[in-house]
């Protein structure tokens, strides 16, 4: 009862007023930022810089923002319109809708539970709980085995077309000139890679887990993590957009009638 009493009462509270500790804007005169004066503490920062102190409100080592510019860079930015979120921008570019439909549609199905967002928050949640688990000394084979039996699968790892990634090899290199290749969930990365590749399995890393890992290792949460990779596809689903807007209209893929092969019933009149 309590809470329900406190929820009310907040509800008319918030009729008139809302309390936040992000931000406001004072037009005319400032707009403030996660407690920050935004046009004179933040007015070099890089839009990632911005984005990461929003989702967590902490600010990164220069170093530490050129890893998360890598991550999205080098794992998520394919221009191909053939992949799932990007054929959706390519379609809308066909019916001559607009760049922010486009994009936020592609956007929305790029949280697809089994390669796209949906993956890579449980890639991430994987990987900082089995890290848990190990420090309260449970086995890291038993871990694996018992997430397989559960899940059938471990996110950020194995892959549907080719049991390698070449995404792992330049982000790696980049991490180590960084010096972010020493991290605990990194090394734990790569050793359930290990266990996965060498077992009946035959399963090795792709790139959730390592981004997982990378992230993991500079402190962001899961819900934090979430939140930073919800716009990480944007720049391959512009291009696709673009691409389409630039052929002739419904051309994206066009399959004619006669072509589909139906089985179903036969043509009825109303």
């Amino acid at each position: 009862m309590r809470n329900h009493i406190d929820r009310l009462d907040f509800m008319r509270i918030s009729e008139k007023t809302w309390e936040t500790k992000f931000g406001a804007s004072f037009p005319g005169e400032r707009v403030v930022y996660r407690g920050k004066d935004l046009f004179e503490d933040l007015q070099t920062s890089t839009w990632m810089e911005l984005l990461l102190l929003g989702v967590t409100g902490r600010e990164f080592s220069k170093n530490q923002i050129k890893l998360f510019d890598a991550l999205w860079t080098l794992s998520v930015s394919y221009p191909d319109p053939r992949l799932w979120n990007n054929r959706v921008a390519a379609l809308a570019g066909t019916a001559r809708s607009t760049a922010a439909l486009a994009s936020s549609a592609a956007s929305a199905v790029s949280e697809a539970q089994i390669y796209g967002g949906g993956a890579i928050i449980k890639a991430f949640d994987f990987i900082t709980k089995t890290k848990k688990d190990l420090d309260e000394g449970k086995d890291l084979d038993e871990i694996i085995k018992s997430e397989l039996k559960t899940e059938r699968t471990i996110r950020g790892y194995g892959r549907p077309i080719v049991n390698s990634d070449e995404r792992i090899k330049p982000i790696m290199k980049l991490a180590e000139k960084l010096g972010f290749s020493d991290g605990t969930h990194l090394k734990l990365a790569f050793e359930i890679e290990k266990v996965l590749s060498s077992g009946r399995w035959k399963m090795k890393m792709n790139v959730a887990a390592l981004a997982a890992a990378l992230s993991a290792d500079q402190g962001l949460t899961v819900r934090e993590y979430y939140h930073w990779c919800a716009n990480s596809f944007l720049a391959g689903i512009l291009p696709c957009f673009i691409d389409a807007i630039e052929h002739p209209e419904g051309a994206f893929f066009p399959l004619r009638c006669e072509r589909i092969s139906y089985e179903g019933v036969n043509s009825r009149s109303w």
